[in-house]
């Protein structure tokens, strides 16, 4: 598998960057994980209009799946007119939360362009030609997701947005590749939603997993000594 960082942003863009978006690919077909702000632009750099066979959406944090606003607009009335739609999944009772948000966020328009699937909690999935796992996560009380991708010979972890949790050594276990989020300076207080750099670091030797690559790290905080920071545009071999 091949894996491009399009955006890696935390919830306020690095400079310069896009948010979350991750796209894997393997036999000559694309997942994106994750959608947010500025991901789309940043694909758009590359050719008039993405070719992408599916998006697979973490959680309903706006950084995580704005840009499924403009895309849909773009592929039923702009240059994405006649490319077709990507496959859409989201997490279990997402299409009712789009339905919710419309018409404040015109989130209408993601039913009417993309075909839309829900995943459930822990079933694999297939996507693609890639075997998807979704884990709960720890963040502020809303549904959130980490996912689990693998082609059967190599796999990787993202962890969408998570606050510390058994769920992500469990998620990230030997794998070839963990992308984890590490957003804060310091540890929350109260209800939690996010991971310190050591935290994140914590789960990653938990895990077992090859790998660590962090994401969703502000540009302003620092990383220990060794430890990889993702950077927008990124590309490397899982």
């Amino acid at each position: 598998m091949r894996l491009r960082i399009v955006g890696c942003s935390p919830a306020w863009h690095n400079p310069g960057g896009a948010q979350s978006g991750y796209l894997v690919e393997a036999g000559g077909r694309k997942v994106l994980l994750d959608c947010g702000p500025g991901v789309l632009a940043r694909l758009r750099e590359e050719e008039a209009w993405p070719h992408v066979d599916a998006i697979v959406v973490t959680h309903f944090h706006l950084d995580h799946w704005g840009d499924l606003v403009p895309w849909a607009f773009g592929g039923m009335y702009g240059a994405g007119h006649e490319v077709p739609a990507p496959e859409l999944w989201l997490p279990a009772g997402g299409t009712d939360t789009l339905r919710t948000l419309d018409p404040v966020l015109y989130s209408g328009a993601i039913l009417d362009h993309f075909t839309v699937h829900e995943y459930a909690e822990v079933a694999p999935f297939v996507v693609a030609g890639l075997t998807l796992v979704a884990l709960r996560m720890t963040h502020y009380g809303i549904t959130s997701f980490g996912l689990r991708v693998t082609n059967g010979t190599r796999s990787l972890a993202y962890s969408g947005d998570s606050a510390p949790s058994p769920a992500l050594a469990e998620l990230a276990r030997d794998a070839d590749l963990f992308l984890c989020e590490a957003t804060l300076a310091r540890p929350e207080e109260g209800i939690r939603g996010h991971l310190t750099a050591e935290e994140a670091i914590e789960a990653y030797e938990e895990s077992g997993a090859r790998r660590l690559l962090v994401v969703h790290r502000p540009d302003e905080l620092p990383l220990p000594d060794g430890i990889e920071r993702a950077h927008d545009g990124q590309e490397l071999e899982v």
